[in-house]
């Protein structure tokens, strides 16, 4: 079994959503589903289906976190002494070349990557261009619009 790198507040993340689906979630479900088988023939209860599907998601969810959270390698991103280049949890702010735009993102584990929240997988392009590099660098990324010119602006370890 490979080990996934994790950082530690994305383990405490997917956590807390495992306790959810089993404490909350399938009790929820299981009585949708007794609800359901109580209104009768069940071959054309659409209820029934449904929580069923949702039961279905559910403990693929709970099986695929578990897994997840028993292979992962768990980094604490502020005791790692990375000597100013960017490594794994490494918080990076860049800047665009182009339109001078920056934006600030986190690299992170691949299962707790979410780029609403501005965290970027470590398998990314975006990620693998930075990684070893220092404040002041310049990278081109080849994102889907494009390639694009970043300079790193500064880098923490929060």
């Amino acid at each position: 079994m490979s080990r996934h790198p994790l950082t530690r507040e994305g383990a405490e993340r997917l956590r807390e959503e495992l306790q959810h689906l089993k404490k909350k979630a399938r009790p929820a479900i299981i009585a949708a589903i007794a609800e359901a088988r109580a209104h009768g023939d069940l071959r054309e209860n659409a209820e029934y289906h449904a929580a069923r599907e949702q039961q279905g998601f559910t403990e693929a969810r709970i099986r695929h976190l578990e897994s997840v959270l028993s292979g992962a390698h768990i980094i604490d991103v502020g005791k790692v002494n990375a000597n100013g280049r960017v490594v794994f949890g490494a918080t990076v702010t860049l800047a665009d070349l182009d339109s001078g735009e920056e934006t600030r993102y986190q690299i992170v584990g691949d299962p707790e990557a979410d780029l609403k929240h501005h965290r970027v997988a470590i398998s990314s392009p975006l990620a693998r261009a930075l990684i070893g590099k220092q404040e002041g660098d310049e990278v081109e990324v080849q994102a889907p619009g494009g390639n694009r010119a970043l300079e790193i602006i500064s880098i923490e370890y929060i």
